[in-house]
């Protein structure tokens, strides 16, 4: 896992199209933004932990649920 520190209104680039903005620090809470394309999935991890806990998702298929867009 790469591990970065970011101020507040700074931001990360992930390959060409996606960009990660600190956009509010509030004690233990942080607000980002994400900028992506639309056909890149974007999900909470808890989302895709429950779902998987459920059996609604396979570990390994790759493949984001849709309907968390």
């Amino acid at each position: 896992m790469l591990v970065l520190s970011r101020k507040l209104n700074e931001s990360i680039v992930i390959g060409d199209k996606v960009t990660v903005t600190v956009l509010k620090v509030d004690r233990n809470c942080v607000r980002i933004g994400i900028e992506a394309p639309a056909e890149v999935p974007i999900f909470r991890m808890e989302l895709l932990e429950d779902r998987h806990e459920n059996g609604a998702i396979s570990p390994v298929s790759g493949s984001a649920p849709h309907g968390f867009e």
